[in-house]
């Protein structure tokens, strides 16, 4: 049996599980626990007794959020599986993990096919160069179909995927696999956990071959002398030239290999482990990183010190904790790194080898594994520490968030309480982004979607037993003027003693692109010029209080022109609050209008989309400028829209498309409001403003 505490670097197998939720990732992790005899039971999701899904929100919502770790101890080999969240709100989280691993295996419905996130994250391990193999599950339900599985894989990802077990029967008529890298039957037999390893049966002879040589024509390719051989037919390949040759194949994706089996019944399971650590890519094998230098290191036992942070949670009972990934030496409790981002020294505690929730010590950690450390200070996701400080790999670039909410605790003595969760909690995920604005005085949650802000409150109430409130985000409209007006301010007050006098003439004039200006263009000494400026403090004031709906007005040029001013009850505050009158009598005069924000979205969508998407866009106001297509085929429609029609659009574009779809977005300039938009806001503000808000 392998040593979990410190493998030997070719004998460590780094998996990531990604795929589509609901596939079965987290099943074929549990399986394969069980199987390999590292739990006593098969854990399972639906009834809350999964092994990986532990947290309260996996239990309630019966599907992985963040990353699990499960090491499986299997003859000579540890294999580190990483079971990551399938829907689209955690992404971020997957990507992450994925940088943690040498090869990503996706599990497959063979029901529903590859379905969205299939897609995208099969993309993304081509971009990271991952190697890849698929599970397709589920071969024992109703409607199952493991040749349309096949054609599908095949249309969605190309011709080098090839399978290496072929089911025994589909649906209720599931019985085993056919082994075809070592041409053999295995049978599963009810109540017995062990496989019946059998000749293969006359009726699955052709299927079989006809695997064997698809398997043969692939990864040949991986050996140039061999391949002309094989081609000019001169040889066969043999029983060990095949098997020596998979694992290059695989490491140079040349050969993609698909297994077939039923997570819930642990059927095609042991073949899958078997392949995994014999022919399936270890970390110095295939184990690379890009540095931030745009140079490439590999994994190095012999190396420095060093280590990649793919994750970190906040643990209620231990505080931080960090997923590291060795990338070049021995890791050992009591050593002293150096983070590059930061350039501080953290000294490490404990060393950890998670399964789900249970923590085991251990005593070292050599290059290639992936291991746990509690309380490392200062540390996030994407990090690299190292023993001289000089290592740093570039973390890959996560999704931009997009879909804001403003949140408030129920509770206004809860508030501090409240930013502090918020903080650690952006801290652990870089997909969150936490934000407050001066101008709306909202604190704003910036996420993937609503599932991902959902668990995040679930969380909040759990761990501090703060509840909290989501409300929409207010959109930063402003006001402008669009006509050239004056107007006399004037404030005189007598109260018994000195009183106050302020008398000032403004002109207000359009003044696009260039903010606000004030002009002096007092003579004969009219106002004094020591009041200029609390004239100029008073219209500005009056401009962030706005005209029509309570919105900061910009874009104006000021010019006080005339005025008067009383010697002994003329002073400061008096001019301020007659350059506020002033104003505001200038603008009745002024056209004043409302400017709505305006956002430029590239949306990109498949072509079957596009249509429907562009009809959507036109019923928010939006303008098609417009369209183009990008490597993948996918089009590309560039949109310049309101931003008030667009703040939930993550949600509406996964609804258009099923979940296929993307867009990013900037902020682009404001352009006036419609008449209507301008009714609603303008009667919204004079409502607030009559109920005392």
């Amino acid at each position: 049996m392998v040593n979990m505490a410190a493998p030997a670097t070719e004998h460590v197998r780094n998996i990531v599980l990604v795929g589509q939720d609901g596939a079965g990732k987290t099943s074929l992790a549990e399986a394969m626990l069980h199987v390999s005899g590292r739990t006593p039971r098969m854990g399972t999701t639906h009834d809350g007794k999964s092994y990986l899904d532990y947290d309260d929100e996996e239990i309630r919502r019966k599907f992985t959020i963040g990353t699990s770790i499960a090491p499986i101890p299997y003859k000579d080999y540890k294999i580190n599986l990483l079971d990551t969240s399938g829907h689209p709100d955690f992404i971020g989280d997957t990507l992450a993990t994925m940088q943690a691993a040498e090869m990503a295996l996706f599990v497959v419905d063979a029901v529903a096919g590859p379905q969205v996130m299939t897609t995208k994250l099969w993309r993304e391990a081509e971009d990271m160069r991952l190697s890849r193999a698929v599970f397709i599950n589920h071969i024992d339900r109703e409607n199952a179909d493991f040749d349309t599985a096949m054609a599908l894989l095949h249309a969605r990802f190309g011709s080098r995927l090839g399978p290496v077990t072929i089911p025994i029967g589909v649906d209720k008529d599931f019985e085993g696999v056919i082994d075809i890298i070592r041409m053999k039957a295995r049978y599963f037999d009810a109540g017995s956990e062990k496989e019946r390893i059998e000749e293969i049966s006359p009726e699955y002879a052709d299927a079989a071959q006809a695997a064997r040589d698809k398997l043969c024509d692939l990864v040949v390719e991986a050996d140039d002398d061999l391949m002309m051989k094989y081609l000019d037919g001169e040889e066969q390949l043999t029983q060990d030239e095949l098997e020596q040759l998979l694992d290059k194949a695989i490491a140079q994706e040349l050969f993609i290999p698909v297994f077939v089996g039923s997570t819930i019944i642990e059927q095609g399971i042991q073949g899958v482990m078997e392949d995994i650590a014999t022919y399936f890519p270890h970390p110095r094998h295939h184990g690379r990183f890009r540095l931030a230098n745009g140079e490439e290191t590999f994994v190095d036992e012999t190396g420095e010190p060093a280590a990649f942070i793919f994750k970190t949670v906040s643990d209620p009972f231990v505080g931080r904790l960090s997923f590291l990934k060795v990338i070049s030496g021995v890791l050992e409790p009591g050593m002293e790194l150096i983070n590059a981002r930061t350039g501080k020294k953290d000294r490490l505690g404990h060393l950890y080898v998670m399964m789900g929730k249970e923590a085991t010590d251990v005593k070292s950690a050599k290059a290639g594994d992936i291991i746990v450390v509690p309380k490392l200070t200062d540390t996030r996701a994407g990090d690299t520490m190292s023993k001289s400080g000089d290592v740093a790999i570039d973390p890959l670039p996560l999704p931009v968030p997009q879909y804001p909410v403003a949140i408030e605790a129920a509770n206004k003595k809860d508030e501090d309480k409240l930013g502090t969760f918020l903080a650690r909690a952006a801290e652990n995920d870089p997909t969150l982004i936490i934000n407050r604005s001066e101008e709306t005085h909202q604190t704003v949650i910036t996420a993937m979607g609503e599932a991902q802000i959902e668990t995040l409150i679930a969380r909040l109430k759990e761990q501090t037993g703060v509840e909290a409130k989501l409300i929409p985000v207010r959109i930063p409209y402003r006001e402008t003027i669009r006509k050239t007006a004056e107007a006399q301010g004037r404030h005189k007050k007598q109260t018994g003693g000195a009183g106050q006098f302020g008398d000032c003439w403004l002109r207000i004039e359009p003044n696009p692109g260039a903010g606000y200006e004030f002009v002096d263009e007092i003579v004969g000494g009219k106002i004094p010029r020591g009041y200029l400026p609390a004239i100029d403090k008073g219209v500005q004031d009056a401009m962030r209080e706005g005209f029509l709906a309570g919105y900061p007005m910009e874009d104006i040029k000021c010019a006080v022109y005339d005025g008067s001013y009383h010697s002994v009850d003329s002073n400061e505050m008096a001019f301020k609050t007659a350059a506020r009158i002033g104003f505001r009598a200038a603008c009745e005069k002024a056209d004043p209008i409302l400017l709505e924000p305006m956002a430029n979205l590239d949306v990109t969508v498949g072509e079957e989309y596009a249509g429907a998407v562009m009809g959507d866009i036109s019923t928010r106001r939006g303008r098609i400028v417009g369209t183009d297509s990008n490597d993948a085929g996918e089009t590309v429609i560039m949109v310049r829209v309101p931003y008030a029609e667009v703040v939930t659009y993550t949600k509406d574009l996964r609804a258009i498309t099923r979940g296929s779809g993307s867009y990013s977005i900037e902020l682009e300039g404001y352009e006036p409001a419609p008449a209507d938009v301008t009714k609603k806001l303008v009667e919204a503000y004079q409502a607030a403003r009559a109920a005392g808000n």
